[in-house]
C-alpha cells in the first residue's frame, strides 16, 4: 500500500510539473512565437499558428510518454503496472483539455488578426471577391481525397469533450474562404450551440492539407466554401 501511495505521489508530482509549466509558459512562449511568425506569414498564416500550438503539445505528450514508459518498464509488479497505465490515461485526458484551451486562445488571436486585416487591407475589390457564381468556375475548390476525406479529418480533429450539448444531435454549417494558394481563412461556424461551433472552427484550422483553389480561366480565385457538420452526443 505504501508503495502504491509513493507511486501515486510521484506521478502527481510529474503531472504537476508538466501542468504548471504548460499553463504558465504556453501563453507567454507559444503566443509570442505566434506573434513573431505573424510578421512573416501571409494567407496560410492561420494554419501555421495552429500548427505551432499542436506541435508544442505533441512534444509535451512525447515527454510524458517517455517518463511513464520508464516507470512502467522498471516496475515488476503487475498491479503497479496497471496503476501506472491508469495514471497515464488520466494525465493524457488532462493534457487534452489544456491543449484545447491553448487552441481556443489561438482561435481568438487568428480571428482578431483576420478582422484587422480586413479593416486595414488596401487590396482591390477584385482581390476581395468571394464566392463567384459556380457556373463561372472552370474548377471548384477541392480538398485532397475529396469531400468525405475532409469530413473525416474534421471529425478526427474535433475535441468533443469541451462541448456542452443541449440536445443529442448538434449541427452546424462551417463557412470559410479557400484562398488563392489553397489555405483557408474567415472560418465561421453557424449553428445553435456555441461550444460546438467553436470546436468546429478549431478543427477546420487544424486541417493538415491545403485545398486546390477554385479556378477561372486558369487563374486561382478566392472561393467561399460551406461544410455542414453534425454530431450525435448520446
Amino acid at each position: 500500500m505504501k508503495k502504491s501511495k509513493t507511486y501515486a505521489h510521484h506521478f502527481v508530482g510529474i503531472f504537476n510539473y508538466f501542468y504548471i509549466n504548460i499553463l504558465t509558459s504556453v501563453t507567454k512562449k507559444l503566443l509570442y512565437l505566434i506573434f513573431l511568425l505573424s510578421l512573416f506569414f501571409s494567407q496560410a498564416q492561420q494554419n501555421q499558428e495552429f500548427k505551432i500550438t499542436k506541435d508544442y503539445f505533441d512534444y509535451q505528450r512525447f515527454m510524458l510518454n517517455n517518463e511513464f514508459e520508464k516507470k512502467f518498464d522498471s516496475e515488476s509488479n503487475w498491479e503497479e503496472k496497471r496503476s501506472i497505465k491508469e495514471h497515464f490515461s488520466e494525465f493524457m485526458v488532462k493534457l487534452d483539455s489544456i491543449q484545447n484551451t491553448a487552441f481556443i486562445a489561438t482561435l481568438i488571436k487568428v480571428k482578431n488578426r483576420e478582422d484587422l486585416e480586413r479593416i486595414t487591407s488596401r487590396k482591390t475589390m477584385a482581390d476581395h471577391a468571394e464566392n463567384p457564381e459556380k457556373q463561372m468556375l472552370n474548377e471548384q475548390a477541392t480538398y485532397p481525397g475529396g469531400f468525405e476525406t475532409l469530413r473525416k479529418q474534421v471529425a478526427n480533429l474535433f475535441y468533443s469533450d469541451s462541448v456542452l450539448p443541449d440536445q443529442k444531435l448538434l449541427k452546424t454549417n462551417v463557412v470559410f474562404v479557400v484562398e488563392k494558394d489553397g489555405s483557408i481563412s474567415g472560418v465561421q461556424a453557424e449553428g445553435e450551440n456555441f461550444t460546438f461551433n467553436r470546436q468546429a472552427e478549431i478543427a477546420l484550422y487544424l486541417l493538415p492539407e491545403k485545398f486546390s483553389p477554385a479556378m477561372i480561366n486558369g487563374t486561382a480565385v478566392r472561393y467561399r466554401f460551406r461544410l455542414p457538420l453534425a454530431m450525435n452526443f448520446e
